[in-house]
């Protein structure tokens, strides 16, 4: 059968089914494309439709009206375990990819660029000033990795790799994934307000590692007014250890930063797209805030990092 073009495939388009539920040979069903690249928890983006699928029609063909595959049927939602009007079929192209690799070499080979990351919620986006929430947020960046020797940081928001654009942060595993490991791609970055293109090889993917960090006791700073906060320095030991090139440790903490999530312990890389380099230079900026206004903190605790918004005290 000829294999179809999954990018024209449009959400509405009707799509029929072959296969042998319950034992009835050259069954038929049809149906719509419900959604396209739809997350489902696994690292291919599958095709959602509304064709009837039941037992026996796993492993066969989703056909467009051009009479082109454009999918392998290969899971349903269900409740009660019978069809309840929501299948799922793996995309022909990826499908094609994975049968090119094992063919080629008897096995799967994906991409990965050794970071975790998390959701940039529209909140996040505007108070950075992203404009909109896309891309992936950059919670840990895994040591000597390939996302750290190209300069990723914990806190860059990755927008595009190779010109794909990440429209969320789950579309940025299964793009990593496709990148054939040892080849090198450009990843775009937004960073304090501004982009910049990073170049990353893409290595196999493999279990991720997990880091331990270990923290000394600093001497704590006074409190810093509005935010309710209270920070010291960060010693040269404690960079090295937490892996981190500036900062400031949180002594204690109350009002207004408890209140958005912040925790003692927690250390604060930047502030409303400023690195916090020292507690004298963090006081100096929480001096300067609009206290009208909500502050954004990027804020690492264990080994990842996360966006906090901290409305200020009048």
């Amino acid at each position: 059968m000829r294999i179809g073009d999954v990018n024209r495939l449009k959400v509405g388009e009707w799509v029929i089914a072959i296969g042998s539920p319950f034992g009835l040979e050259n069954s038929v069903t049809a149906g719509i494309v419900s959604a396209k690249s739809r997350d489902t928890g696994e690292l291919l983006p599958l095709i959602q439709t509304d064709v009837a699928i039941n037992p026996g029609n796993s492993g066969g063909p989703l056909i467009n009206m051009r009479g082109e595959v454009v999918g392998i049927n290969s899971q349903i939602y269900s409740r009660s375990g019978g069809y309840m009007g929501i299948s799922f079929a793996i995309p022909i192209d990826e499908a094609a990819r994975v049968s090119e690799q094992l063919r080629a070499s008897g096995r799967v080979s994906r991409g990965r660029i050794g970071v975790t990351i998390g959701e940039v919620t529209k909140e996040i986006a505007e108070s950075i000033g992203l404009g909109k929430p896309t891309g992936a947020l950059v919670r840990s960046v895994e040591t000597a990795g390939p996302a750290d020797k190209a300069g990723v940081e914990a806190g860059d928001i990755i927008t595009k790799v190779d010109g794909r654009v990440v429209e969320k942060s789950a579309d940025l595993p299964r793009i990593v994934s496709s990148v054939k490991p040892g080849s090198k791609a450009t990843l775009q970055v937004f960073r304090r307000g501004a982009y910049r293109d990073l170049g990353v090889t893409v290595v196999e993917f493999e279990a991720e590692r997990t880091t331990r960090t270990s923290e000394r006791e600093p001497k704590p700073q006074p409190s810093v007014g509005s935010l309710g906060l209270a920070v010291a320095d960060l010693s040269d030991a404690q960079k090295r250890e937490l892996k981190v090139k500036s900062g400031v440790r949180v002594e204690s903490v109350e009002g207004a930063a408890a209140r958005a999530g912040v925790r003692e312990g927690d250390v604060v890389l930047s502030l409303d797209n400023t690195e916090v380099t020292g507690a004298k230079q963090f006081e100096a900026l929480v001096a300067k805030i609009d206290k009208s206004k909500a502050v954004t903190v990027l804020v690492r605790r264990g080994d990842v990092v996360n966006f906090l918004i901290i409305r200020p005290t009048k």
